[in-house]
């Protein structure tokens, strides 16, 4: 029976690349000169430092669209509040990887309500959707990346007929 897998994941060699080329751009900005600010990857976490909050939203900016243009889904981002001590500011951005419990359940039950012929399972990280025909696993997939589809960076992979 054909099958696909639903996971979401990322390429952290890519994110490190990103990381690196945002890093390039706000040094030669003309906004940010003169002005100490800088991106950190410790593994899934980017760690933005600049000095106002302001600067924090245009570094923001820079490394969504780092991301977007190798290749990863901004929607894996999760960003937390910025935090402001005296003359510094700082932010964390998580790279998500995986999709939890939560996430998992709410597609098994939109693949389920849309009435398709196929079956979902939760494995670990990943929604297994099994059918007996192909269509109907396509169909599944514009579903998910449609407009009624989860806000989560999903992709889909293993593909077997």
């Amino acid at each position: 029976m054909p099958s696909f897998d639903i996971v979401s994941e990322f390429d952290k060699h890519e994110a490190s690349n990103a990381v690196d080329q945002a890093n390039r751009e706000i040094q030669t900005r003309f906004d940010f000169k003169g002005v100490t600010a800088s991106f950190e990857l410790n593994g899934e976490t980017v760690s933005l430092e600049a000095e106002v909050d302001f600067q924090l939203k245009q570094m923001l900016d820079v490394l969504r669209n780092k991301l977007i243009a190798r290749g990863i889904d901004a929607r894996c981002m999760d960003v937390q509040e910025p935090v402001l001590s005296g003359v510094r500011a700082r932010q964390e951005v998580t790279l998500k990887q995986g999709l939890d419990q939560k996430e998992a359940k709410d597609i098994v039950k939109r693949i389920k309500e849309s009435k398709l012929k196929v079956q979902a399972q939760i494995q670990g990280e990943k929604v297994r959707v099994t059918g007996k025909k192909r269509d109907d696993l396509q169909a599944v997939m514009a579903l998910l990346r449609g407009e009624g589809g989860p806000d989560l960076a999903l992709q889909f992979d293993n593909f077997r007929d």
